[in-house]
């Protein structure tokens, strides 16, 4: 009888053994499963690209607006019209070569001709704050001297 017991509690034993490999297996699975599906942690300083500000650059020694500026003012004057309390902030530059007043009256009247622009896109003129003529220092790209930027607030 001892061969009997022997053989019962051998086949016991591989049941046993093979429920636990199943669960094992079981277990590594999902495990592998929801690494897959997870969605990596992005680092707080990367979750969210800053947007640009919106920019019109103007040719040289002119105050005309340009024809490629109607897009961004159109997204500009849609956001501002979209939000009532919002401010929107123009600053026009200039660089330091020539004279200097000529430039500041020159970047004054091209912040003023965006301003023109936004409201006769429907923004209202409260909404629509000048900032004084900034003049830029440095960079490689002569355009940033003759552009006027925007900014929400």
């Amino acid at each position: 009888m001892s061969d009997a017991n022997d053989d019962v509690q051998n086949y016991a034993l591989a049941v046993l053994a093979g429920v636990v490999a199943l669960v094992v297996a079981g277990v590594i699975a999902l495990a592998v499963s929801t690494s897959r599906n997870a969605v990596p942690a992005k680092p707080a300083a990367a979750a969210a690209p800053q947007e640009a500000q919106p920019r019109v650059y103007f040719e040289v020694d002119s105050d005309a607006l340009p024809a490629d500026a109607a897009e961004v003012l159109n997204r500009v004057a849609d956001a501002a019209r979209g939000k009532p309390g919002t401010t929107v902030l123009i600053s026009g530059f200039h660089d330091a070569t020539g004279n200097p007043e000529h430039n500041a009256d020159l970047a004054k009247r091209r912040a003023q001709a965006v301003r023109h622009a936004l409201e006769a896109n429907g923004v209202m003129p409260s909404q629509l704050v000048l900032d004084k003529p900034q003049e830029t220092t440095g960079g490689a790209d002569a355009r940033e001297a003759r552009r006027v930027e925007l900014r929400l607030q």
